[in-house]
């Protein structure tokens, strides 16, 4: 995953395409300070929680520029989100993430609100980085309800 990042970095580079070349350099920095952080080399999984959060950020950005009003700033982490959104892994759909969890409410006999946090960590473990775990959470706790 991350070779794939540097290869794309060079290639931003030959086309000249200063915007998406500088969505990479953060991106790859940040995987950098996280490498130092856990002080190894970062496995798939670890990269792609790393692209995650730095998507989520750019979300909750979003939202805090669209109150006061300042578009051009908004269409810009859009299309950063848009370059990130390439190198994460196609996220499950509704309808599965709800068999999915239904399915792991069954195994575990879960009755009540109590459960969720076995519930969410079996999930979790299944699904891995192919769903948003916010929206595993707010699932699950509907339906422990």
């Amino acid at each position: 995953m991350f070779e794939t990042i540097k290869k794309d970095l060079t290639t931003a580079m030959k086309e000249q395409d200063k915007f998406k070349l500088d969505v990479i350099r953060m991106l790859k920095s940040a995987l950098q300070l996280e490498s130092i952080a856990k002080k190894h080399d970062l496995s798939d999984e670890e990269v792609i929680a790393v692209i995650k959060r730095e998507t989520k950020k750019r979300a909750s950005s979003i939202e805090e520029y669209k109150k006061y009003g300042k578009t051009d700033t908004v269409e810009s982490l859009k299309k950063e989100i848009e370059i990130l959104s390439v190198y994460l892994p196609e996220e499950l759909s509704d309808d599965e993430l709800n068999r999915i969890i239904e399915e792991t409410i069954k195994e575990l006999n879960a009755e009540s609100i109590k459960d969720m946090g076995n519930v969410i960590k079996t999930v979790g473990s299944k699904v891995g980085s192919s769903a948003d775990m916010g929206k595993v959470s707010k699932i699950v706790k509907e339906k422990l309800s």
